[in-house]
């Protein structure tokens, strides 16, 4: 038996306990893994509260919470290449099995090995923020010069996506609440805080002539408002809303496979990718570390240090 923080049903945080689980098996196309460190995101208050049920994987209740996760392979499941018992690894539990957990069982397509040098605890910010702003960003494609608006920068896919465009030579302004300003000035980027400016003419006035591209973090009507700040509408990528389509913009297209896993890990252990990690929490402190990024006031990344 192993202990986990997960939810007994779909709701909000009061649906969320602690439970002893038996040790998972992992099935085909699977690794069981010792998680040493969990990743929080948004998207984990997500399934809990039933919004993106094809991430549940139809396992029964109670669920564990959580989809990144680096730690050590234990063992393996049928048909699993590339990977071996005792390797040190990093990935996404896309089959439902949860992260804020001791053990657990990542998807070993989407499961990639930690180069030597770079910490789990990196390693563990990687899936979601760091592929996602490789994702991105590769789907802008945007020469070196052109403007970029970062709509939501101060989050963990933010400052991601705010580094690696930095690094591809791209002129980045951002917007956030006033707790994002103070990371997201600190890798230069031209902060809005919307708390405090009109968005719109904040933005006009530091890129009269509208952006080249715009990644859209937040969704919703920040997204409506922002829209047409872009000279293209094509050129607005957003990450949290499936309607960016029907507005003449796109939605991410994710790779979630080892190769880009791979990618984003060569990014961090060279120093391009280096991951704002603001708060790192105990397993048995695991609520307070997904309710700081559900209240939406956390800036960087937060981890679950488990092992």
């Amino acid at each position: 038996m192993g202990q986990a923080w997960g939810f007994g049903k779909h709701g909000g945080p009061e649906v969320q306990e602690f439970f002893e689980r038996p040790g998972p098996v992992p099935g085909r196309g699977e690794v069981l893994i010792r998680v040493a460190v969990a990743g929080v995101n948004p998207l984990d208050h997500a399934v809990r509260s039933g919004l993106v049920p094809g991430l549940d994987g139809g396992r029964p209740f109670p669920r564990v919470l959580g989809m990144e996760a680096a730690g050590i392979v234990l063992a393996l499941g049928k048909d699993v290449d590339g990977l071996e018992v005792g390797d040190a690894v990093f990935g996404f539990a896309l089959t439902g099995g949860g992260t804020y957990a001791e053990t657990t069982v990542l998807s070993a397509p989407n499961t990639a090995r930690i180069p030597a040098g770079l910490s789990a605890t990196v390693a563990a910010t990687l899936p979601v923020a760091g592929t996602t702003a490789v994702d991105v960003l590769d789907q802008l494609d945007l020469p070196a010069g052109a403007t970029v608006l970062v709509n939501g920068v101060g989050g963990g896919v933010g400052l991601a996506v705010a580094q690696l465009a930095n690094r591809r030579g791209l002129w980045v302004i951002g917007t956030g609440s006033t707790t994002k300003r103070e990371h997201a000035q600190a890798l230069g980027v031209r902060f809005i805080d919307y708390t405090a400016d009109d968005v719109v003419t904040a933005a006009r006035e530091l890129a009269p002539d509208g952006f080249d591209g715009i990644v859209d973090l937040v969704g919703g009507a920040s997204l409506r408002t922002v829209f047409p700040l872009a000279r293209e509408p094509r050129d607005v990528i957003s990450v949290g809303d499936m309607s960016a389509p029907d507005l003449g913009g796109r939605f991410v297209k994710r790779r979630l496979d080892r190769e880009n896993l791979e990618r984003s890990a060569r990014l961090a252990l060279d120093g391009v990718l280096a991951p704002v990690i603001t708060a790192v929490h105990s397993l048995s402190d695991a609520p307070a570390a997904l309710a700081t990024v559900e209240n939406g006031h956390t800036s960087g990344k937060v981890v679950i240090k488990v092992a």
